[in-house]
């Protein structure tokens, strides 16, 4: 559970005016003991302001493909709806110089709902005149 800066400092006050040992009051309140320092030294270095709550930056992936990317690799597959994912991806690497797997072109075109699936017409199936089945096998 988040606590407020104005919480905090009355955690503060309270562990620092108490009888008891620090960590039975922690214990009491129900405050771990890292967690209680970790407010008092940022109230010992900056005061009220150093409870305020910090904000993390979003977390980014070392392996995400930029949004950029992203939208140039839907755009060309838009103006070559011919090319498959394969294609897209030699297109793109050649065209922009940044390489770009046909898998990854895939799950971005799939995402965008672009994925074409072309089915190959299977072949006929034979069928022998044959009715013996080792006169498939002999000479004549």
């Amino acid at each position: 559970m988040k606590n407020s800066p104005g919480e905090k400092h009355e955690i503060i006050r309270m562990v620092e005016g108490s009888s008891l040992g620090v960590r039975r009051t922690l214990r009491q309140i129900g405050v771990s003991k890292s967690t209680f320092y970790e407010w008092y030294r940022r109230y010992l270095e900056d005061s009220l302001e150093g409870l305020k709550d910090r904000t993390r930056c979003p977390r980014q992936f070392w392996n995400r493909i930029p949004e950029s990317e992203r939208q140039s690799i839907v755009e060309l597959a838009l103006e070559h709806p011919e090319l498959s994912c394969r294609q897209i991806a030699v297109k793109y690497t050649d065209e922009m110089g940044a390489f770009i797997s046909e898998s990854s072109v895939y799950r971005i075109l799939k995402a965008c709902n672009l994925v074409v699936h072309r089915y190959l017409p299977s072949p006929a199936p034979k069928i022998s005149s044959s009715i013996r089945p080792l006169s498939l096998y002999s000479a004549g």
